[in-house]
């Protein structure tokens, strides 16, 4: 006779925040994050206490407001837990690298150019790929 899993192992962990569609909007009360990343609300508020990356707006009245980036990291957060395996500590500790390697970087990406320059640079670029297509 098969063995039956439990709920708890049947749970969707796979899904990273680029596979899970999350609609075009600007915040979602914590049922649709719920819905969403298919995570209990109570298990979302605990995690706003254990992960500082995770603090949802909160509107006049007291509902929670997630923004897209808060989304993402419930998801983060679930694929580390649930999918990796990692301890709540572990996952904090992770996450913590993760968005110091990312500010330690941002520096890379940033642009002393003006508009003007960027468009005179595009614009030459692209006279250079037109010659190249047509030598070949």
């Amino acid at each position: 006779m098969p063995r039956t899993r439990s709920p708890r192992a049947r749970r969707s962990t796979d899904a990273s925040p680029s596979e899970v569609f999350i609609p075009d909007k600007l915040y979602f009360r914590i049922g649709e994050v719920s819905k969403l990343t298919q995570t209990k609300p109570y298990v979302l508020r605990f995690w706003e206490t254990e992960f500082p990356t995770l603090k949802p707006a909160k509107s006049k009245s007291g509902h929670r407001l997630y923004r897209r980036e808060d989304v993402e990291a419930v998801l983060e957060i679930k694929r580390l837990l649930y999918g990796k395996g990692f301890t709540i500590s572990g996952a904090r500790k992770h996450l913590a690298d993760n968005s110091r390697s990312e500010a330690e970087q941002r520096h890379l990406f940033l642009s002393t150019l003006d508009g003007a320059e960027l468009h005179a640079i595009r614009h030459e670029l692209q006279a250079i790929l037109t010659m190249l297509s047509r030598k070949c």
